[in-house]
């Protein structure tokens, strides 16, 4: 009979605590205050499941009240993280205009270089090599159209002759013809170019090797030009 009246006396209270909860608008979680909880003291807010967010990681206006009547800690921790991470719309419109400025000057730059490239002369007709000196399958370095430009020529058959920049198109290390395997190969990250049309096949090499445009008079082989290739 104690034991029921006891239960009787705690049920009434947990209603008067609901009917008191529901009055004040602050509701109790239920998963703190289901029957077999009983015995367990205090409630909580359904509100303490909700997400917060941690009051530094919301950004802040600068307070102009610091800088007229700045607190006693400011001299000893001297920067105002609202400050300094505060940007105001005309940094941000500047920020924003000597961008674009700078893509304008890059395209404009580009667009220079390749009208001059267009408007430069001609390369001059060279002779550099002839057939009788370089066997099918051999193949035969030179410079074109400037000393310190490197090309090489490859015999690939009786009257099949190819040739290329020697400048690998990644980083300009030179090239080595492998012709066996119908490759060029770049020795210092492993680029792999066409032996017959110099296409970049393989690696980091982003566009094929200049080709040498050549022709032959009999037995001697000229180069006449650079075809510049981006595919």
């Amino acid at each position: 009979m104690t034991e029921r009246m006891r239960a009787d006396g705690d049920g009434g209270r947990l209603e008067g605590a609901g009917e008191d909860a529901v009055r004040t608008g602050s509701a109790i979680d239920a998963r703190l205050d289901e029957g077999e909880r009983r015995g367990l003291t205090g409630t909580a807010r359904s509100s303490i499941y909700e997400f917060t967010r941690d009051p530094d990681d919301i950004s802040r206006a600068p307070d102009r009240k610091d800088e007229i009547e700045p607190p006693q800690w400011r001299s000893d921790f001297p920067i105002d993280w609202p400050k300094d991470e505060f940007v105001a719309r005309r940094d941000f419109a500047k920020f924003l205009v000597l961008t674009s400025c700078a893509f304008a000057a890059g395209q404009g730059w580009i667009a220079a270089q390749d009208l001059v490239r267009h408007r430069r002369s001609a390369p001059a007709r060279v002779k550099i090599a002839s057939k009788a000196e370089i066997p099918v399958g051999g193949t035969k370095t030179f410079s074109y159209p400037n000393d310190r430009d490197r090309c090489v020529l490859v015999r690939l058959g009786p009257e099949e002759l190819v040739a290329f920049s020697q400048s690998c198109t990644h980083l300009s290390c030179a090239v080595i013809p492998k012709v066996d395997e119908g490759v060029f190969m770049c020795p210092c990250h492993e680029g792999f170019f066409d032996l017959r049309t110099g296409r970049n096949i393989s690696g980091p090499p982003p566009r094929p090797l200049p080709r040498i445009v050549i022709e032959t008079d009999g037995d001697d082989v000229y180069a006449v030009g650079v075809d510049e290739r981006t595919t």
